[in-house]
């Protein structure tokens, strides 16, 4: 499978704040608008950063027409890009896809074909900001974990007098 495009938008300014909980979603989606995708054949997915109080959009990537013929080597491109995405949001997926989504620490959920990202945003802000979901707990606490590390990582680096 080719990755066709691939669009990252990267935000100038402050940093959100450290304790603001963040988590990056994606959609799989055709037009950016609705989840109307199955997972594994998805033609594009668009990820954003969302917090209590405000989303963004942070990337899409569109890939190259999908032979649907169960060779699990089409879903690696998909894979990379969700790493560190707390949740994919799709109409239908394998299980095999679920699987490896789970092993890398990314939660799928089935949405009713055609859901609106945008409302799947507002709810997902509405979680941050009142009882979160266990799946999303345990992702967010993943996401921690995971920034922790690499900031340990850096500043070793730094102290070893690693520079830019």
């Amino acid at each position: 499978m080719a990755l066709l495009r691939h669009l990252r938008i990267l935000a100038g300014g402050t940093e959100v704040q450290r304790m603001t909980p963040m988590i990056k979603a994606a959609f799989a989606t055709s037009n950016r608008q609705c989840v109307n995708q199955h997972f594994g054949a998805a033609s594009g997915i668009l990820i954003y950063e969302v917090t209590p109080d405000q989303a963004t959009m942070t990337e899409f990537a569109q890939f190259g027409e999908l032979d649907r013929d169960g060779h699990e080597d089409k879903l690696t491109a998909k894979l990379t890009l969700l790493k560190g995405c707390a949740v994919i949001y799709c109409e239908a997926i394998g299980g095999s896809a679920i699987q490896q989504l789970l092993t890398l620490g990314v939660q799928p959920l089935r949405v009713e074909s055609g859901k609106s990202i945008t409302s799947l945003v507002a709810e997902l802000q509405a979680a941050l900001k009142g009882d979160v979901p266990a799946w999303l707990s345990r992702a967010m606490t993943r996401q921690h974990r995971t920034g922790d590390l690499a900031e340990a990582r850096f500043a070793a680096m730094e102290a070893e007098g690693w520079r830019d």
